[in-house]
């Protein structure tokens, strides 16, 4: 999905674009979610957050509502 993130790299208040996802990369993700957890948020959604800490918030209001 997005390539070669080094673990010390990801951090609550890092993007994914800080991490060098695109749209593809954040389709890919939102694939994934529903794929792996049941999760299905929209790719405008998940495009929202400012952060990782804010796509975990989403994350978290989407598999629990």
């Amino acid at each position: 999905m997005i390539p070669a993130v080094t673990p010390d790299r990801i951090l609550p208040s890092v993007s994914l674009k800080d991490l060098g996802a695109d749209s593809v990369d954040r389709a890919d993700i939102s694939t994934s979610l529903k794929d792996e957890l049941g999760v299905d948020i929209p790719l405008v959604e998940l495009g929202k957050p400012g952060d990782l800490g804010g796509l975990v918030d989403l994350l978290y209001r989407a598999q629990s509502g």
